[in-house]
Formats: C-alpha cells, structure tokens, sequence
C-alpha cells in the first residue's frame, strides 16, 4: 500500500463555511499538539535573523521592500493577513504573482466553481482568502487599506541573493529584507508530442484554467478525466452535474490508490458508477487523438483502443514551481526548497512555505512536502510569527486529507470524507458506506490513521486527537464493531485509558 510517508499531498478539516455564490468550505480549526517529539534540523538556527533597510510607509517610492512574499496563492493570502495581524504590513509588505486575482481559496476551482450555471456555483470575490478558515474575505481593496502592494501578472524571473534582490519578468527590480517563497505547484502535464496541449486539452490550477474548463463543459458531450487522485475525482463529480458522458482513465487499480483500500475505493468507484460515470481502470495512454480542426476527439490508450472525447481534463500530479529559486537549496528527495521548522531555507533571511517547502514532519520524524489548503495556511501564519517574534516553536503539522463531492443543488448524495494520519499497518474497515464508513489503521498495535465518511461535527473532530495520540487499540474488538459509531467509541476509551495512565 501507498503510505502517507512517501505522500505528497495532505489535507485538513475544517467546519462548514456557507459562501456567497453556492461555495461551501471547510474551516480548519487548530487542536492542541501533544506528544512533541525532538527533530533535529537540517538548518542551522544561526540563519535566524531579519534583514531589513527603511521603507517609506505605504508610498513604495524606490524599490526597496521590507518583506516580499513571492506566489499569489493560498500561503500568500495568509501570510498577509498575519503580518496584518503583527502590525507589520502596512508600507512594510509586497506580494508578486502571475495571477491575476488577489490570493483566494484555490480548492473552489475543482469543486464549486466547476458547478453549471444553475447549481449556484463559486464565482470571486466570494472565495477570496481567508474566507476558508472562518476569516476575513481578502477583497483587492482589502490589500489597498492594509498598504499591502500587489503586483499582479508578474512573476519573478530571477534572484540575486547576494545583492537581496528580484527581477520580474517584466523587468522591475525589488530589493527585500526578508523573503517569503511561496510558489506552490504547477501542474503536470502531458507532452506537446502526445497531444498535451491540444485545443480540448486541460489542466486546472488557476482561475484561467478553471474558465476555460468551464467553457468547454458548456458544449461538450463526452468528457474524459485522466487520473483517479483528487483533481481527477473531483472534476468527474463536477462533470457529472453537467449531465454529459464523463469517464476516469488511470493506471491503478482502483481510485485514490495512495489513500483509499481496495475495499474503501470499490464503495466510492460504485457510487460514481451510479452517478453515471464509466472507469477504465489499469490503462496506459498513448497519445491524445486529433481532429482536423486541431481539437481533442479522443483519448489511444497503449492497446490500440480509443476512447472518444471532446473534452480531456489531466489530473496527474504536480510539481513544486522552485522556479529561478534553486540557488536557496533544493530536497532531491521530495522536491521543493528545503526547510526548517520555522520554515528557514538555508540563505539567512529567505524562507519558503505552502506546497514548494520540503518541512521536517515531526510527528513521524521525516521531511515531506505537502500540497494542501490547510498546510498552505498554517505553514504560512507559522513562519510570519516566527519571523516577526520570539516564536520557535518547530511546526508541528498533522497529515490531513479530506474531499467534499457531488455537492451541487440536486445532488442524491454527498460525499465528504476526512482522514488524519498514517495510513500504514493492518486496516480494520466498519460500517455499510449508507452513509458512513470508517477505515482504521493500525501498526505494532498502535492506531496510526483513520479515515471517516459522512461523519458529524462531533466525529470529525475527534479524528486529528486520535491520530495525533495513537493509541494502543484492542484490533479483535474494533473488528467487531457493529456500526462507525460503536467502532469510534472503542477508540475513545482507548484514548481515555491511555490519559488516565
């Protein structure tokens, strides 16, 4: 089985968040960590100093900056309203990005905002950050009142380290006296020579993606989803409101294979299979197939066999965007810029967080890279208060993934799951999936992960204290377990046995 230590991706649990324009998101909410564990760091704690030079308040007259966090997504909106928070935004902080929106919650784009237009789907400025966690919305205006400066639509191109300084691609320089890296991921893709860019063709990362997708489920008849992870599940749920011949290709055996047991993922294939959606699972492409107009038509998989498409969505993975930052320091194991606990690269003064830093999890003493929202918002507030105060304390993050599907007006069922942990060890699974099923594993006796769905409030939360603890559970007894809830209660009295230890 694919375990949770050789994952790139994690997620988090939030409270439901009803949003303007039909959005609906989860709203993380921190739980008190226990069992620290001492992690030695890569990075020296020498590194840890801010430089810095005077800035006219708010004017930007020169280029000189105190703090610039380079990306516009996730981390970025959070890392803003922290310094915002810390007194040291205004006239102080500049944020440059290739978008051209101010940072929103980038889950939307393969869950609401994908909804046809009579499904109330999520639409800007309603998901600007940090409406995700129960915060204030991050309008454009909002940067403006705070004296953030924003520069949109321009990326960095390259960095001079030694002279703290950025070029971006339209050739502005800033100089800054503290840097916050947080490019996030690009996603992969096809080669051009297989027909990755062909009209018909794409990848949703951005809002821009996220419109052209939309344009094409507009018109389209048969839609072809590549990839049975999180954007290819997501985007097929998506599809299937828009009432059109959808199927998912990936080269598993069964969907969400990092996550989901071949047991657990039969459940969730034949709910898609009862929204209509068709599987062709164990197949490798060969190339995407080409009408005269130079639009996708279709999809060869390696045996010579076409399945017909007029719109193909690859969801295939994605990379650490490190861009011109190689020079800070490079993971060659899980990829991204290498960092400490307080999220230091190894260049005094840069830092890097979100989706492109390679962290040290200290709760299973590894590095890893994590591509989620809640990793994204929680590794961006660490590191600002680290950098503007005497906090030290090493993150200390909880693997967390989660999925909400099928959540359009109409819908006969929703899908909600959340998972917190480890999925290593043996797997005990209770409950009939109407609703609720719940998957627990356990190794050398101790519960090290737990996946949960159509939980309430109450059972959710007691999701991060049980992975975070692991306790020792009695495996024979959880297998009898009638139903998730019985199941959940005999992990609970082992938590309570273990605390009154």
């Amino acid at each position: 089985m694919y375990s949770v230590r050789k994952a790139t991706t994690m997620a988090s649990i939030s409270n439901a968040l009803s949003l303007k324009h039909g959005l609906s998101l989860w709203c993380p909410q921190s739980t008190p960590s226990v069992n620290r564990i001492s992690q030695p760091c890569s990075i020296s704690s020498t590194n840890f100093r801010r430089r810095s030079f005077s800035v006219s308040a708010s004017s930007f007259a020169n280029e000189n900056r105190e703090f610039v966090i380079v990306g516009g997504g996730n981390a970025a909106g959070y890392a803003a309203r922290t310094f915002v928070e810390h007194g040291m935004a205004d006239g102080k902080l500049c944020i440059v990005s290739k978008e051209a929106y101010a940072p929103y919650e980038r889950p939307a784009l393969t869950k609401g905002y994908l909804f046809p237009h009579d499904k109330k789907p999520a639409r800007l400025p309603g998901f600007h950050t940090c409406v995700g966690s129960g915060g204030e919305r991050q309008t454009p205006d909002w940067y403006k009142e705070k004296g953030i400066e924003m520069l949109h639509e321009d990326p960095v191109s390259d960095i001079d380290i030694e002279k703290q300084t950025l070029k971006t691609s339209s050739g502005k320089l800033l100089k800054f006296g503290s840097l916050i890296i947080a490019t996030g991921c690009t996603a992969s893709r096809f080669p051009d020579k297989i027909g990755g860019n062909l009209s018909g063709v794409h990848y949703v990362r951005d809002v821009a993606d996220a419109n052209s997708l939309i344009s094409s489920l507009e018109k389209a008849k048969k839609v072809v989803v590549v990839g049975g992870g999180y954007i290819g599940m997501e985007v097929a749920a998506a599809a299937v409101a828009w009432k059109v011949d959808t199927t998912i290709i990936f080269p598993e055996e069964h969907l969400m294979t990092r996550l989901f047991t071949p047991s657990l993922a039969q459940k969730y294939e034949q709910l898609y299979q009862d929204f209509g959606v068709k599987f062709v699972k164990g197949a490798s492409i060969s190339n995407l197939e080409a009408g005269s107009d130079g639009h996708v038509v279709g999809v060869k998989l390696a045996n010579g066999s076409i399945i017909e498409a007029d719109t193909v969505v690859v969801g295939i993975g994605a990379k650490p965007a490190v861009g011109p930052f190689e020079s800070v320091g490079l993971n060659n194991t899980v990829g991204g810029i290498q960092v400490d606990g307080l999220f230091r690269t190894s260049i005094p003064g840069i830092f890097a967080i979100g989706d492109v830093a390679a962290f040290p999890l200290k709760i299973y003493d590894r590095t890893t890279r994590v591509e989620h929202v809640d990793h994204a918002r929680r590794s961006a507030q660490h590191c600002v208060k680290s950098l503007l105060t005497a906090h030290t304390d090493t993150y200390d993050y909880l693997p967390y993934f989660y999925s909400r599907v099928f959540e359009y007006e109409g819908s006969p069922r929703k899908v909600w799951w959340q998972f917190f942990g480890d999925n290593v060890g043996e797997t005990v699974e209770i409950g009939n999936f109407d609703p609720k099923v719940a998957t627990f594993w356990i190794d050398s006796g101790k519960l090290k992960g737990v996946l949960l769905e159509s939980g309430s409030p109450e059972e959710f939360q007691l999701l991060p204290k049980i992975a975070r603890s692991q306790p020792f559970v009695d495996k024979a007894k959880l297998e009898k377990a009638s139903s998730v809830e019985e199941a959940l209660e005999i992990v609970q009295s082992s938590l309570k046995v273990e605390a009154a230890v």
